[in-house]
């Protein structure tokens, strides 16, 4: 069965950007391992506000992967890899892992996160912590109901203070 990963950059206390949506801070002098984790999915989620955030950075999609955004208001778009779903998210999400394929990435943002979390849906969270405290901005983990468990399966330090982080569910 495919897998759901998070696989996210934030700051040190918790933030994913600037209140303003600014992800200059971001250190991106290495890869990271990027260029793999992403030969290794074939899907994205994503929330509404995320993908309008990264069309209005200049990218309308995630190229070669077929792209699933979350939205309540928008139903259709110009792009053949984009698919915007308004069913609900757990039994969409259940039928996508039980397809066949490679893993799914989840995007964000932060609501779709924390349904994602509270359904079980998410197999990994791998996070990439950056060495700053942005003191406010748009948190990465919302408050969840319920305490989730989970085990640690990976961990690298990068010369420039990113630590990377990678936890499974238990």
């Amino acid at each position: 069965m495919r897998k759901i990963k998070l696989y996210i950059a934030n700051s040190l206390d918790n933030y994913i950007a600037r209140e303003d949506g600014d992800v200059s801070w971001l250190l991106t002098d290495l890869d990271y391992g990027w260029e793999e984790f992403y030969d290794s999915v074939d899907t994205v989620l994503m929330g509404r506000k995320s993908h309008e955030k990264a069309v209005a950075l200049g990218m309308s999609h995630y190229g070669g992967k077929k792209n699933y955004i979350f939205s309540r208001t928008i139903s259709e778009s110009d792009i053949d890899e984009i698919e915007y779903i308004s069913s609900d998210f757990g039994t969409f999400a259940e039928d996508l892992k039980a397809r066949e394929g490679s893993d799914i990435w989840l995007v964000g943002g932060g609501n779709l996160i924390r349904q994602f979390l509270s359904s079980g849906l998410i197999d990994e969270i791998v996070l990439f912590i950056h060495p700053v405290l942005l003191g406010r901005g748009i948190p990465l983990f919302l408050p969840i109901d319920e305490e989730i468990n989970l085990k640690l399966i990976e961990t690298k330090t990068f010369n420039n203070g990113i630590v990377k982080l990678a936890y499974s569910k238990q």
